[in-house]
């Protein structure tokens, strides 16, 4: 009996654990692909729940079903007019065949390196094939710097050498176009394809930073001959106002004075006209004070017209 009770227990673990290995469990991230012996059996599990396998003979192999980033190497790239540039791109792809991924690349490492060989020439290929003003650019708007007024510094962005007929985004659209077919061989959809940065080589950025700071100097220098031009135009208006002002305030001036000077002499001949004698005798005296000091010294007659009140003048 304790026998039978022993080999009852051995059984029983036997069966849970056979039961345990041949479980396996997908989530909403996940896709399995079954093998036996390395060769895929039945149809990929992509819904999620719980499923079951031959224990110890197959084999679960699971694969992401999300989006994955693809991240390439920075390279050196000649634009169409011969710019060399710095281009670093990425790329958002998933997994739709599981099973073609399985046979084809199996796991995510060489699934890099594809993508590393198909995207990155499509890249290469479509950046060489334009100009460096298309892939900066994506439409023909008019930049900002047109806000500031400077129209003619900038005017050559609106020529017909800088028009943008293709742009940015229609470049990423054709690199994505190029490299999706290549990949759907290997179980992948190549979602989108994005262009992160670009930068100019090290010997082109100098000469770029050279023009940038010439330009900049440029316009500063118009701010300041229109700030100098300005500044000279309030100044004329400020003295052409204040001579006008000076000359109302002199000629006002000068009206009151002659209309003061009119009255004081119409006062005093309303004075003195009614004594003229008086009036000349006074007029006399301050002539002596003006012309006769202590030093002075003079010989004139007695009958003389400027000495007439010393001689007995009646």
């Amino acid at each position: 009996m304790k026998s039978k009770g022993i080999i009852l227990i051995i059984s029983v673990i036997a069966c849970l654990l056979l039961l345990f290995a041949s479980a396996y469990i997908v989530d909403e991230t996940e896709q399995v692909v079954i093998t036996q012996f390395g060769k895929v059996v039945g149809e990929p599990k992509q819904e999620p729940g719980l499923y079951f396998k031959i224990p110890f003979i197959q084999q679960a192999n699971y694969f992401p079903k999300n989006l994955l980033h693809w991240d390439g190497d920075p390279g050196q790239i000649p634009t169409l007019d011969k710019t060399y540039i710095w281009v670093d791109t990425f790329a958002r792809w998933k997994i739709v065949d599981p099973i073609k991924y399985f046979q084809t690349v199996s796991n995510l490492i060489s699934a890099q390196g594809r993508l590393d060989d198909i995207i990155g020439p499509a890249v290469r290929n479509f950046i060489s094939s334009y100009k460096l003003i298309e892939t900066v650019r994506t439409t023909n708007r008019e930049l900002d710097t047109f806000e500031v007024g400077l129209e003619d510094i900038v005017e050559t962005t609106r020529s017909k050498a800088y028009a943008i007929k293709t742009g940015r985004q229609n470049i990423t659209k054709g690199i994505l176009k190029q490299a999706k077919p290549k990949l759907e061989k290997f179980g992948i959809e190549l979602v989108d394809v994005k262009i992160k940065r670009i930068n100019y080589v090290e010997q082109v950025r100098k000469s770029v930073y050279s023009r940038m700071i010439a330009e900049r100097n440029q316009i500063a220098e118009k701010f300041r001959s229109e700030g100098v031009g300005e500044s000279r135009k309030i100044l004329g208006e400020k003295e052409r106002d204040l001579k006008l002002i000076t000359s109302e305030a002199y000629r006002v001036a000068q009206e009151i004075k002659g209309k003061a000077d009119a009255e004081v002499t119409k006062l005093f001949a309303a004075a003195y006209g009614v004594d003229p004698e008086f009036y000349s005798f006074t007029k006399t005296l301050e002539s002596y004070s003006k012309a006769l000091d202590k030093d002075s010294s003079i010989v004139l007659s007695t009958d003389s017209e400027f000495f007439k009140y010393f001689s007995g003048y009646k």
